[in-house]
């Protein structure tokens, strides 16, 4: 089994800085070894890499809706590039959601770009449910995109779509159409425009390892390393607003929590006590950090005060107490502890006023849970028999659904809608993310271009 805690291995006297140590980095987790705006454009001081992650559906589900994405229609020469991409980006996006079976180019019976050249008969001949068309228009340094959805079987428009982006927006830009097209036909918001963060691995070629925390858009492109260390990184946790990530670093050669601005780069160091410093979690308000602190000998849960570094102590018990996650509305904490039998869930209320309350009986261990959006469900690691796979716990029914089948699955974390899973597992050696849906019936690996990636973290919608 890997490692009860992230940083247990100071608990226990060994040298964190040993390379054996770190040969394996994500044992260094808690308790295991363990994309909707468009116009958004970051900015920070690292550079842009290309080190991209690239999906690949690897399950889905046979009742998928019919779409036709149409090839835009082109106003001029200079926006023929542009027209193509956001045309291929919506279909990649679409067709990679799991829910969708996009029409090939080539079985077009006919390439309409207005509503009123639409002949229905041609799409229902060709099985489709749903038909896009559109246009985009270039008008100095900005293009005027417009995009019809329609409704092959009521042969009807189901709604319009218009927006301006400029050359550097163009894939959020479509990104965004993705997902208003998706909610018009699903009912829900869609993840094309919201964006992860993750940790990656590397061996330089001076045999060290290098060390790197991404953010990128939800399809893995626009990756951009806020920060790189030849110590281990590890836990991001976004902002509720987005601005800002919160992280472990060893570059001190101690475990160290940083808060970093990603629109500026700057960061600052909010927590490098004596001992543990790990698993920072954000307040709901974005004021306050739930972290694991062992300054007094005991690894518990404290809450952070961002803006007067004031630190109140949750948790008292001679337990292991870890991985705090904020409940939506901020009253409570979920976190694991090993006061029961083995790691399990437990929740308490976020001012310490409240006994904790164990949540998980199933399984032989029940670590790494964070909320969904709207608080009811519970995204976890669970154990059985040394598997360690990914679970949802539905809180209104108290039924688990084991939504992975791997045997070291680890680090799960629900995108912004909540409908989809992100996480880290390990596939023919080699360390990937992977995505399934709450009903595990959609599945995509997201494989990086080199090296080992870990520690997923979607971040929230804004």
């Amino acid at each position: 089994m890997r490692l009860f805690l992230k940083g247990i291995l100071e608990v226990l006297g060994l040298i964190l800085r040993l390379n054996k140590v770190f040969r394996d980095i994500n044992v260094m987790s808690l308790f295991k070894k363990t994309v909707y705006l468009v116009v958004f454009l970051l900015s920070v001081t690292s550079h842009v890499v290309h080190a991209e992650l690239i999906i690949d559906i690897t399950e889905g589900i046979q009742s998928q809706q019919k779409i036709a994405i149409v090839p835009f229609a082109v106003h001029s020469a200079s926006a023929k590039k542009e027209t193509e991409e956001i045309s291929r980006i919506i279909s990649a996006d679409l067709s990679g959601s799991g829910d969708f079976s996009v029409l090939a180019k080539e079985s077009m019976l006919s390439s309409p770009t207005k509503v009123e050249q639409v002949k229905y008969r041609h799409w229902a001949v060709a099985g489709q449910d749903y038909l896009v068309i559109g246009s985009i228009l270039k008008e100095g340094k900005a293009y005027k995109i417009k995009v019809s959805l329609l409704d092959v079987v009521k042969k009807q428009m189901v709604t319009e779509f218009r927006l301006s982006a400029t050359t550097g927006s163009i894939r959020k830009a479509a990104h965004y159409l993705s997902d208003a097209i998706y909610k018009s036909i699903m009912g829900i918001d869609g993840v094309f425009s919201s964006r992860i963060a993750y940790i990656t691995t590397e061996n330089t070629s001076k045999k060290q390892k290098q060390y790197s925390l991404f953010i990128a858009d939800y399809d893995g492109h626009n990756a951009v390393a806020i920060t790189k260390s030849k110590e281990p990184l590890m836990s991001p946790a976004w902002s509720p607003n987005g601005q800002h990530i919160a992280y472990v670093s060893f570059e001190n050669k101690v475990s160290e929590i940083f808060v970093q601005t990603l629109a500026t780069g700057d960061r600052r160091s909010v927590a490098k006590h004596k001992g543990i410093n790990g698993s920072p979690a954000w307040s709901p308000d974005g004021k306050k950090l739930a972290i694991t602190l062992s300054k007094s000998g005991n690894s518990d849960i404290y809450v952070l005060n961002l803006a007067n570094a004031s630190l109140k102590k949750l948790t008292k018990s001679w337990a292991i107490d870890t991985e705090a996650s904020w409940s939506p509305d901020g009253g409570s904490i979920l976190f694991t502890s090993s006061r029961g039998q083995g790691a399990q869930l437990y929740i308490m209320s976020a001012q310490g006023r409240t006994a904790a309350e164990r949540l998980t009986f199933e399984g032989d261990y029940n670590a790494r849970g964070s909320f969904s959006k709207d608080g009811k469900r519970i995204v976890m690691i669970q154990a059985v028999k040394g598997n360690y796979r990914v679970a949802v716990l539905d809180r209104e029914s108290g039924q688990t659904t084991i939504l992975s089948h791997g045997r070291g699955d680890e680090s799960p974390s629900f995108s912004p809608n909540g409908q989809v899973v992100i996480y880290a597992r390990r596939k023919a050696g080699k360390e990937i993310l992977s995505l399934v849906s709450i009903d595990g019936l959609k599945k995509q690996d997201i494989k990086h271009t080199s090296g080992s990636v870990r520690e997923p973290v979607w971040a929230p919608k804004k």
